[in-house]
């Protein structure tokens, strides 16, 4: 048996829409889930019947007399504990989190395969896409960023390092792996190279705010899609021009 030393990092950290006066967020790091609370206090109550100010129960025998507890303030505190601990779910390192629009679900991505997980329950997730091919061999594209629709529960997204962005519907099926639409530009022959496809690899993907346009982040450029327009992105906007002509004496030192 080979101990898998985990990097004490966070990849992702999502938000969660508030429902009391406390925050809530998700983070993960490359195995590991958790849901935070956070939330913050500059109050604090004295006077217990029960316990004294140090937290220790009384001696109910030796209460006489009851006392009307009081509030006093005190120096801002903020405190962040974790509430939920999601693990053992994914082989490969998470890339990505996203909490659906119906704040009950939340779904997280490795390099071969996004799972569907509820936010009540940690012991069980549903895997909705997976493209580890049989034999690892023929495997020629990784999922680089996966995300859920702001306002349709029932779709998401995900990017691959082909430079495609796929959106999927869990109405047709519960395992996802054929796409209701594939974003992809055409490659420009006169432009193609030794680098052409890790350039095009997709590092991130969002949706806008009502759904309809989708921002996409490659090496070199950032595209904006119109999600009833597959063929070609909206608007390009390129990125570190300058390092198109370094390409090369950036790959040999693996930047």
């Amino acid at each position: 048996l080979k101990s898998l030393e985990i990097e004490e990092k966070i990849n992702k950290i999502r938000w969660l829409k508030r429902k009391n006066p406390a925050h809530f967020l998700l983070s993960t790091n490359d195995k590991t889930i958790k849901l935070w609370k956070v939330s913050e206090r500059d109050k604090r109550v004295e006077g217990y019947n029960t316990k004294e100010e140090n937290g220790q129960n009384r001696d109910p025998y030796n209460i006489t007399s009851l006392r009307v507890p009081v509030i006093k303030p005190m120096e801002l505190m903020v405190e962040a504990s974790p509430r939920r601990i999601f693990a053992n779910a994914h082989t490969y390192h998470i890339n990505s989190i996203s909490v659906n629009s119906d704040q009950e679900t939340y779904l997280s991505a490795d390099d071969l395969r996004i799972n569907l997980w509820h936010l009540e329950i940690t012991d069980q997730s549903f895997n909705i896409v997976d493209i580890k091919p049989t034999n690892m061999e023929e495997l020629t594209e990784v999922i680089t960023a996966a995300e859920f629709h702001p306002i349709e529960c029932n779709l998401f997204v995900y990017s691959s390092s082909k430079g495609t962005i796929r959106l999927c519907d869990m109405r047709q099926s519960a395992l996802c792996d054929k796409h209701a639409k594939l974003f992809e530009e055409p490659e420009d022959p006169t432009n193609r190279s030794f680098f052409s496809e890790i350039i095009s690899s997709i590092s991130d993907v969002k949706l806008s705010n009502s759904g309809r346009y989708m921002v996409s982040r490659d090496y070199l450029s950032v595209k904006v899609w119109d999600l009833h327009m597959e063929t070609k992105p909206i608007e390009s906007y390129p990125v570190h021009e300058y390092l198109r002509s370094k390409l090369c004496s950036l790959y040999e030192s693996d930047c």
